[in-house]
């Protein structure tokens, strides 16, 4: 194939519509939470995935889960839970049975604001993709967006251990 080939130009496009229509729809969303509750759309997410964790076996995540869930580095995932750490809304502590790891929970304030700015980003999310509805180029994408009913789950890493 050559860079002039229609499948690949096709390709190319079709990551291009679904690249503006994530920026979109963070963008959106970011300018939501900022203005409501004073979060980012990362750390919005990173309070949510937190969040879910609980404490059977497999229940806390590790970094690197977290990471590859808020779709961060590792290090940038570690000065973003430092800094809500520093404004209380994650508190972390050592495993209990490994006293090498280090776990992260969702702090009670944090869990209030959790709670507080979900229905801001549910609404946002939902008006971004209304808005990119409109739009015949992004309508597809949006469809699908709309019908994926299972979360996705971060793919591990091969050849790494976790």
């Amino acid at each position: 194939m050559t860079a002039a080939d229609p499948a690949l130009t096709a390709l190319a496009q079709g990551w291009c519509a679904l690249s503006l229509l994530h920026g979109r729809i963070e963008a959106h969303i970011e300018r939501a939470l900022q203005a409501e509750h004073g979060l980012s759309a990362r750390e919005y997410s990173l309070l949510d995935v937190l969040s879910r964790q609980h404490d059977g076996e497999g229940g806390h995540l590790q970094m690197k889960q977290v990471a590859d869930a808020v779709v961060l580095s590792q290090s940038a995932t570690t000065r973003l839970v430092t800094r809500l750490e520093d404004r209380g809304l994650l508190a972390r502590y050592l495993c209990p049975t490994d006293r090498r790891g280090i776990y992260t929970n969702v702090s009670d304030a944090g869990l209030t604001l959790l709670a507080e700015a979900r229905p801001t980003n549910d609404a946002a999310l939902r008006e971004a993709l209304d808005d990119a509805a409109e739009n015949p180029d992004l309508a597809p994408l949006v469809r699908v967006v709309e019908s994926a009913s299972t979360p996705v789950q971060p793919v591990p890493s091969v050849g790494v251990p976790s």
